[in-house]
């Protein structure tokens, strides 16, 4: 039997810290192993306890979900631990901010408990919970914020067919819809993928949307 997914909960309001709580230790594949109502605390038992979720409010005191996020999945941090940021905000700039801190997810706090859990268990698993789609129409968005610095396709270590694999997830497709595309089976997009992530350093396929961006490899 596999171990339960390890998860703390972050929220400054202790009935909805205790509601999720209750809603995550109910499953028999997860269990919570903190709970606290800052980022700060959040940063500290995260680091401690090396959960497998870090579920996070964005708006906190002491240090915002944001900020707790960066620290703990930002660029740079040598062990980063995933975090899925849950906030009462439909704003696109915090789903913005929350990715461009290194979140792997976001779910808004009124969504149902299956999306919630879902949404636990897709982080989990190292996968972003942004539809492909949703990643495209936000990183768009904000393309010129995300590239400030143009760069050149010449820049990156990829090989052509490793760029058009990149290109076509930044356009939003999934993988099977790239195999269609390039005349692929779904294992070998798959593999083309993980060649993508580790030659890149990146997480998962909204870093790989956010660096297609900043290279100018995608508009």
């Amino acid at each position: 039997m596999t171990s339960p997914i390890q998860v703390v909960v972050c929220d400054d309001q202790a009935l909805i810290r205790t509601g999720f709580a209750t809603i995550i230790d109910a499953q028999p594949d997860m269990t919570v192993v903190a709970e606290c109502g800052d980022g700060r605390t959040a940063v500290d038992l995260a680091e401690r306890l090396r959960p497998d979720v870090v579920v996070m409010d964005v708006r906190m005191p002491v240090l915002d979900g944001i900020e707790a996020t960066r620290m703990l999945a930002g660029a740079g941090v040598a062990n980063p631990v995933k975090v899925l940021v849950v906030t009462t905000f439909n704003l696109d700039e915090y789903v913005y901010e929350a990715l461009r801190a290194g979140a792997s997810g976001f779910l808004l706090k009124d969504a149902p408990p299956a999306q919630l859990l879902n949404g636990i268990r897709t982080v989990a698993t190292g996968a972003a919970l942004l539809a492909p789609e949703v990643t495209r129409q936000l990183v768009g968005r904000y393309a010129t914020r995300i590239r400030p610095t143009p760069g050149t396709p010449e820049d990156t270590p990829l090989t052509p067919r490793e760029l058009e694999v990149l290109r076509l997830i930044a356009d939003g497709l999934s993988n099977s819809e790239i195999a269609a595309t390039l005349v692929l089976s779904q294992e070998t997009v798959k593999t083309y993928v993980s060649r993508i992530l580790t030659k890149l350093g990146l997480r998962d396929r909204v870093q790989a949307v956010v660096y297609a961006y900043r290279q100018g490899l995608a508009t």
